[in-house]
Protein backbone atom coordinates (compact mmCIF):
# COMPACT_ATOMS: atom_id res chain seq x y z
CA UNK A 1 0.00 0.00 0.00
CA UNK A 2 1.37 3.68 -0.86
CA UNK A 3 1.46 5.79 2.18
CA UNK A 4 -0.75 9.26 1.37
CA UNK A 5 1.40 12.60 2.03
CA UNK A 6 -0.30 15.88 2.69
CA UNK A 7 0.67 18.98 3.99
CA UNK A 8 1.20 18.87 7.98
CA UNK A 9 -1.13 19.81 10.44
CA UNK A 10 0.73 20.91 13.42
CA UNK A 11 -3.16 21.61 15.05
CA UNK A 12 -4.04 18.04 14.30
CA UNK A 13 -3.61 15.90 18.12
CA UNK A 14 -2.75 13.26 16.07
CA UNK A 15 0.49 14.82 14.68
CA UNK A 16 0.90 16.67 18.10
CA UNK A 17 1.57 13.35 19.45
CA UNK A 18 3.52 11.79 16.78
CA UNK A 19 5.78 15.12 16.75
CA UNK A 20 6.21 14.52 20.69
CA UNK A 21 7.24 10.97 20.76
CA UNK A 22 10.12 11.94 18.12
CA UNK A 23 11.39 14.58 19.69
CA UNK A 24 11.41 13.04 23.53
CA UNK A 25 12.85 9.73 21.82
CA UNK A 26 15.26 11.79 19.60
CA UNK A 27 16.34 13.86 23.09
CA UNK A 28 16.44 10.69 25.24
CA UNK A 29 18.98 8.59 22.84
CA UNK A 30 20.80 11.63 22.35
CA UNK A 31 23.44 13.46 24.68
CA UNK A 32 22.03 16.82 26.44
CA UNK A 33 22.55 19.95 23.62
CA UNK A 34 23.02 17.54 20.68
CA UNK A 35 19.45 17.31 20.03
CA UNK A 36 18.44 19.33 17.07
CA UNK A 37 14.57 18.57 16.40
CA UNK A 38 12.45 21.05 15.70
CA UNK A 39 9.34 21.83 18.02
CA UNK A 40 5.73 22.46 16.56
CA UNK A 41 6.73 26.70 16.43
CA UNK A 42 9.90 25.45 14.26
CA UNK A 43 7.60 23.29 12.42
CA UNK A 44 5.21 26.33 11.58
CA UNK A 45 7.90 28.85 10.67
CA UNK A 46 7.93 30.48 6.88
CA UNK A 47 11.29 28.58 5.98
CA UNK A 48 9.95 25.07 6.55
CA UNK A 49 7.47 22.79 5.10
CA UNK A 50 6.28 20.31 6.97
CA UNK A 51 4.51 17.13 5.36
CA UNK A 52 2.57 13.98 6.91
CA UNK A 53 2.04 10.31 5.57
CA UNK A 54 -0.69 8.22 5.96
CA UNK A 55 -1.97 4.43 5.81
CA UNK A 56 -5.31 5.42 5.60
CA UNK A 57 -6.44 7.39 8.64
CA UNK A 58 -3.37 5.88 10.28
CA UNK A 59 -0.65 8.47 10.82
CA UNK A 60 2.67 6.71 9.72
CA UNK A 61 5.37 9.61 9.14
CA UNK A 62 6.25 13.11 9.38
CA UNK A 63 9.01 14.91 7.56
CA UNK A 64 9.68 18.31 6.47
CA UNK A 65 12.01 20.53 4.62
CA UNK A 66 13.94 23.90 5.87
CA UNK A 67 15.05 26.13 3.13
CA UNK A 68 18.25 27.57 4.19
CA UNK A 69 19.64 29.48 1.03
CA UNK A 70 17.92 29.71 -2.61
CA UNK A 71 20.56 26.50 -2.89
CA UNK A 72 20.70 24.73 0.21
CA UNK A 73 17.66 22.51 2.12
CA UNK A 74 17.81 20.91 5.10
CA UNK A 75 15.77 17.66 5.84
CA UNK A 76 14.13 18.21 9.24
CA UNK A 77 11.60 15.71 11.81
CA UNK A 78 12.11 12.79 9.28
CA UNK A 79 10.02 10.37 12.00
CA UNK A 80 8.08 7.13 11.29
CA UNK A 81 5.66 5.24 13.57
CA UNK A 82 7.28 2.73 15.39
CA UNK A 83 4.60 -0.02 14.85
CA UNK A 84 5.20 0.99 10.68
CA UNK A 85 8.88 0.70 10.34
CA UNK A 86 10.26 -1.33 7.68
CA UNK A 87 7.06 -0.75 5.28
CA UNK A 88 8.97 1.47 3.04
CA UNK A 89 7.02 4.99 4.54
CA UNK A 90 10.35 6.75 5.56
CA UNK A 91 12.07 6.25 2.12
CA UNK A 92 8.63 7.37 0.82
CA UNK A 93 9.06 10.40 2.91
CA UNK A 94 12.54 11.19 2.42
CA UNK A 95 12.03 10.55 -1.63
CA UNK A 96 9.07 13.04 -1.97
CA UNK A 97 11.05 15.72 0.28
CA UNK A 98 14.31 14.91 -2.15
CA UNK A 99 11.45 15.29 -5.28
CA UNK A 100 9.85 18.63 -3.53
CA UNK A 101 13.72 20.06 -2.75
CA UNK A 102 14.44 19.44 -6.58
CA UNK A 103 11.44 21.28 -7.74
CA UNK A 104 12.56 24.41 -5.79
CA UNK A 105 15.53 24.55 -7.51
CA UNK A 106 17.49 23.51 -4.77
CA UNK A 107 20.93 21.89 -5.94
CA UNK A 108 21.89 20.80 -1.96
CA UNK A 109 20.23 18.95 0.39
CA UNK A 110 22.05 18.38 4.19
CA UNK A 111 20.76 16.56 7.74
CA UNK A 112 21.85 16.41 10.67
CA UNK A 113 21.07 13.45 12.81
CA UNK A 114 22.22 11.52 15.91
CA UNK A 115 25.72 9.45 15.77
CA UNK A 116 24.35 6.64 18.23
CA UNK A 117 23.01 3.26 17.64
CA UNK A 118 19.27 4.46 17.74
CA UNK A 119 19.87 6.41 14.81
CA UNK A 120 21.45 2.95 12.63
CA UNK A 121 18.52 2.38 10.70
CA UNK A 122 18.04 5.90 9.83
CA UNK A 123 21.85 6.61 8.54
CA UNK A 124 21.03 3.24 6.37
CA UNK A 125 17.99 4.86 4.97
CA UNK A 126 19.68 8.30 4.20
CA UNK A 127 22.86 6.39 2.89
CA UNK A 128 20.51 4.24 0.91
CA UNK A 129 18.85 7.49 -1.18
CA UNK A 130 22.37 8.55 -2.02
CA UNK A 131 23.24 11.11 1.00
CA UNK A 132 27.24 10.76 2.08
CA UNK A 133 29.10 12.55 5.23
CA UNK A 134 30.31 15.80 5.17
CA UNK A 135 31.16 18.41 7.81
CA UNK A 136 28.85 20.52 9.59
CA UNK A 137 26.88 23.05 7.87
CA UNK A 138 24.36 26.34 8.39
CA UNK A 139 25.31 26.85 12.19
CA UNK A 140 26.08 23.12 13.34
CA UNK A 141 29.55 22.83 14.92
CA UNK A 142 31.48 19.45 15.10
CA UNK A 143 29.69 16.95 17.51
CA UNK A 144 30.51 13.39 18.25
CA UNK A 145 27.08 12.91 18.68
CA UNK A 146 26.03 14.09 15.54
CA UNK A 147 26.32 12.86 12.22
CA UNK A 148 26.15 15.17 9.15
CA UNK A 149 25.09 13.98 5.46
CA UNK A 150 24.26 15.69 2.86
CA UNK A 151 22.68 15.32 -1.16
CA UNK A 152 24.07 16.87 -4.23
CA UNK A 153 21.20 17.45 -6.34
CA UNK A 154 22.65 19.28 -9.15
CA UNK A 155 23.72 16.01 -11.17
CA UNK A 156 21.05 14.19 -10.86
Amino acid sequence: MTMQIRPGDTFDPRVVALLDHHVTAARAQTAPGSAHALDLAGLRASDVAFWTGWDGETLVATGALKTLSATHGEVKSMHTLQTTRRRGFGGEMLRHIISEARARGLTRLSLETGSWDYFKPAHALYQAHGFVLCGPFEGYVEDRNSLFLTLDLSGR
